[in-house]
């Protein structure tokens, strides 16, 4: 399956970037710029490829049968967005029972533009008391992987500015959505 992966990563003409899978076995891993539906099916095919055992939180009511046994199958894990403050310890609480889970967050909380990100993938990395890895896909260069893996030191603003930097310059499938706050 991961050779497979690969292969359909490169005949969409992506660039998977190499990096060591053991270290992102266990984290919140940043998933951007997330401007686009794609963006999951690129992402899905990269950690596949790379071995790494992926979920990622959804809205409850798109948990419709026959979706909702796709969905599933595919690592999503259902969310009742009507009490956010829940979301981030239930987040965390899935850290206790997956030894290996890279839980994928986008920070921008949509695909819309955002001119502000979520901090929820940054609380739950603290309260989970796990790193956050910087996984990228730039559709300007048709590159994904990840770029690193950071521990959170609890100053959310000195963090943020580094993982931004990070991300500067990358692009979403859709112009203009991708947004820095620092920008």
């Amino acid at each position: 399956m991961k050779r497979f992966c690969g292969f359909l990563l490169k005949l969409m003409g992506w660039n998977l970037r190499p990096y060591n899978p053991k270290e992102a076995e266990r984290c919140v891993m940043m998933f951007a710029p997330h401007t686009s539906a794609w963006d999951f099916v690129i992402g899905k095919l990269a950690f596949i490829r790379l071995g790494l055992v992926s979920g990622f939180l959804i809205k409850k009511e798109a948990f419709w049968f026959p979706m909702g046994l796709v969905l599933k199958s595919l690592g999503a894990i259902p969310v009742d967005r009507s009490n956010a403050r829940n979301i981030t310890n239930i987040s965390a609480a899935l850290f206790d029972t997956h030894p290996r889970l890279s839980l994928m967050i986008a920070p921008e909380g949509t695909r819309k533009r955002n001119d502000h990100w979520k901090r929820g993938f940054y609380v739950v990395a603290q309260k989970a008391n796990v790193p956050i890895g910087l996984g990228y896909m730039d559709w300007r260069t048709k590159t994904c992987g990840i770029g690193k893996i950071m521990i959170p030191s609890g100053d959310y603003e000195k963090d943020l500015a580094e993982i931004q930097a990070f991300y500067k310059g990358m692009q979403g499938k859709n112009k203009g959505c991708f947004n820095l706050e620092n920008e």
